[in-house]
């Protein structure tokens, strides 16, 4: 609670609690050692809220932040990231020892620990179902499978996993169910506890995404026929947690798996690292997970969020909304009456970007002629970025100059470019240029060829989307163009970008590893519908994002990011706005917090501390 309780709620507190007490059949009296023993035995339970709804917790079907942040916890693919080490630092979660890969990197092998199983299900018909090499096999597989659709498919098919693309193609082509029971080169089970992956090109950081456990954690084939169309609600994977209560776009609840292996608290933070070295002293060692249960809220509005933080109701005020960071951390430090309640704050600079989408087939927006790049490059031009910081964000961000997200290979902290430009004055200056003027003298610009020109804007209805978009048309408005607004949910949206039914929308993008290449995948012209949901198209562009994949660290592939650097900066199919700043605050009682920096699983290594949370 935010502020001291009064005598009689108190009072009321302490009444209902000996009445449980009572029932429990224990002696009311001071100190008790049956009350102890009932305070120990309360379930530790983590509550927060997202601030977006998630859209599926099946892997194949997810694209989105959200449903990645509960998936991971569900799933587990062969390793992971250790959660205290920075610079980040590759650990086995599933596998007995990190991969082994050929000299040329197109052959890799992992090998599964024994004696790990996934939770009990129905779909196992009561038998216990231990995790083997072919579920990573049948996993993958279902992302080339047509029938399923997958917006990461794309992305799979870009590790150039022999035969995999030549299997989807047979389904395709012949219009029958995918052949799962049909081995390839490419991806096979050589025995019970070994995969071995084949890559028709060299892939030397294909170990990054064998860590993608939100995605690429193994599903178990039974489960997945089991359920059918439903598979969505029913994810069960060898991790630590397991699904109990979905209300979609609303409430998600998760509980400790009762069959998970004995692991325990691991980190290995830097030596000079005095936060991850305190996180690592008081955990290093204990079994995890440490909770019991995770509840999470939807709640859009920031309001809402923040409130139920200052209430006690949240244990984690992530990203603080942004109309509450300067009375909640004024100054970078935690307010003095958050302070004195034990709250902590922490300020974190994200591996992430927003960005508008173009829509590159769009009539109006899209399109590569000079006439149609100068009327994205005049929108981003006239954006006030540093306004929309302030106004929309709190000033929680910093002005975007590049396609790379920070602290991934390709990014340049010193880079200046015409992304993080505000010029209205030459923006107008483009759009005289090039015939975009008031024809029919009613104050609007119109198209080239004289037809109408508004600009269409997808839409959710938060406040902070409300706020940015004002920004938006009131920019647009002093350049003479006019604007739209067409207001559905994120996960709506986010459908309609998919299926490029739209024509601008504002999104977010979070790296899901160190590697800057994965960047590019929003201008590989293979990964329209998924990650490119520009829709962008160019052979250079395309060429260049393969020829980043195959090569190592070093020179050569810095030159070819930069070359694709003043690619995307040319004809500006995505304009980079911010790159976000982020606030969290915890309670005293959610123990061991630290947000992770590209992954998402973080739960199963944090701890509640019962006697400091108040009674609910």
């Amino acid at each position: 609670m935010i502020a001291p309780a009064n005598t009689s709620a108190s009072a009321m507190r302490v009444a209902r609690r000996s009445m449980r007490l009572l029932a429990a059949g224990c002696m009311i009296v001071a100190m008790s050692p049956c009350a102890a023993q009932q305070a120990r035995a309360e379930p530790k339970v983590l509550r927060y809220a997202f601030e977006v709804a998630e859209t599926s917790f099946d892997p194949v079907k997810i694209n989105d932040l959200y449903s990645r942040t509960v998936t991971p916890h569900i799933f587990e693919a062969p390793y992971k990231f250790d959660h205290l080490a920075r610079p980040v630092k590759i650990k086995p979660l599933t596998a007995q020892a990190l991969p082994e890969h050929s000299a040329d990197f197109r052959v890799w092998t992992v090998r599964i620990r024994p004696g790990i199983y996934f939770a009990d299900d129905p779909a196992f018909k009561g038998r216990k179902r231990e995790l083997v090499a072919q579920d990573y096999v049948y996993s993958l597989k279902r992302f080339a499978d047509p029938a399923n659709k997958s917006p990461g498919w794309a992305s799979i098919a870009d590790e150039k996993l022999i035969g995999l693309e030549a299997l989807r193609q047979q389904a395709l082509e012949q219009k029958k169910p995918f052949d799962y029971d049909r081995e390839i080169e490419g991806l096979r089970a050589l025995d019970r506890y070994t995969i071995q992956y084949r890559l028709e090109q060299p892939r030397p950081r294909f170990a990054i995404n064998l860590t993608a456990s939100d995605i690429l954690g193994a599903v178990a084939r039974e489960v997945v026929e089991h359920y059918g169309q439903q598979i969505d609600a029913h994810p069960v994977g060898t991790g630590p947690f397991r699904l109990v209560q979905w209300r979609r776009s609303s409430f998600i609840a998760l509980e400790r798996n009762p069959g998970f292996r004995e692991m325990v608290y691991d980190g290995e933070p830097a030596a000079d690292d005095a936060e991850g070295q305190a996180i690592a002293g008081r955990f290093k060692g204990r079994r995890i997970p440490m909770i019991d249960r995770v509840e999470i809220s939807i709640v859009e509005e920031e309001q809402p969020r923040w409130l139920s933080f200052l209430q006690g109701d949240a244990d984690l005020a992530y990203r603080v909304g942004y109309q509450f960071v300067a009375s909640a951390m004024p100054h970078g430090k935690v307010a003095p009456n958050l302070a004195k309640q034990g709250i902590q704050g922490m300020r974190i600079v994200e591996p992430s970007i927003h960005q508008v989408l173009f829509n590159m087939d769009d009539p109006v927006v899209g399109g590569y002629t000079p006439d149609k790049v100068a009327l994205r490059r005049a929108i981003g031009l006239g954006w006030d970025v540093p306004t929309e910081i302030n106004h929309a964000w709190g000033g929680q961000g910093v002005v975007a100059q590049q396609t790379y997200l920070p602290f991934t290979s390709g990014y340049d902290a010193t880079l200046r470019s015409e992304l993080g430009e505000y010029d209205p004055a030459r923006a107008k200056a483009l759009l005289d240029l090039y015939g975009y003027v008031d024809r029919d003298g009613d104050g609007w610009r119109d198209r080239p060829d004289g037809s109408p020109l508004v600009l269409a804007m997808a839409a959710q209805s938060d406040g902070r989307t409300r706020k940015i978009n004002e920004v938006f048309q009131k920019n647009m408005t002093v350049l003479g163009l006019r604007t739209s607004f067409k207001v559905a949910q994120w996960p709506e949206n986010l459908k309609a970008a998919r299926a490029g039914n739209y024509s601008i929308w504002i999104v977010g993008l979070y790296a899901a590893g160190p590697d800057g290449g994965s960047s590019l995948q929003r201008y590989d012209s293979r990964q329209v519908g998924g990650q490119n949901m520009a829709r962008f198209a160019m052979p250079e562009m395309d060429a260049l994002y393969q020829r980043i994949q195959a090569l190592p660290d070093g020179p050569e592939r810095d030159a070819l990011f930069a070359r694709a650097q003043k690619i995307a900066i040319a004809y500006m199919p995505y304009k980079v706005r911010l790159n976000r700043v982020s606030t969290d605050m915890v309670q005293p009682w959610l123990v061991g917090y630290r947000r992770p920096l590209f992954w998402q699983e973080w739960w199963h290594m944090i701890d509640i501390d019962n006697s400091q949370r108040p009674a609910r």
